[in-house]
């Protein structure tokens, strides 16, 4: 199985972009990972029209077959231990590309949210688009390290 992380927009800080190098290179090294980073929008304002402008984007690089998991306030949470555990679960059922996809400032749209097949919430506070993907990547590497029994995660 791949995970994928997929964002929209640049990461502006030089700290931010070290920590996801450094956590990038540490998830490498146990499973197949990448990251996609698209433009994000342009001369447009309107919320609604950038979501839907951001959903096009998403969609051109998706495959049938894809199993899609976006991050949303009001979605599921999960502890390290239970969300190592889904990683688990989604191997085992044989899931090709898992797709991680962290919104924009204004989130996703209502169709892409239909499309995935889990609402991924990392917190109850409210986190910058930027932050979360290192906060986020810091996760994934914990849930890897959890499922290849290391040291990194305490109980």
């Amino acid at each position: 199985m791949e995970i994928q992380l997929w964002w929209t927009g640049k990461t502006s800080y030089t700290y931010l972009e070290e920590g996801i190098k450094d956590y990038r290179s540490r998830i490498e090294k146990m499973c197949k990972f990448s990251i996609i980073q698209f433009k994000g929008t342009k001369n447009i304002s309107d919320p609604i029209q950038i979501r839907i402008q951001e959903e096009k984007e998403l969609e051109k690089k998706l495959n049938i077959g894809d199993y899609i998991i976006l991050l949303d306030e009001n979605g599921k949470k999960f502890s390290s231990k239970s969300f190592a555990n889904q990683i688990i679960q989604w191997q085992n059922a044989s899931i090709k590309r898992l797709i991680f996809i962290i919104g924009g400032a204004f989130g996703f749209s209502d169709k892409l949210k239909q499309k995935a097949q889990l609402l991924l919430s990392f917190s109850d506070f409210t986190l910058s688009h930027q932050l979360i993907r290192l906060f986020f990547m810091e996760q994934i590497y914990r849930s890897i390290s959890i499922i290849h029994k290391l040291p990194y995660h305490n109980d």
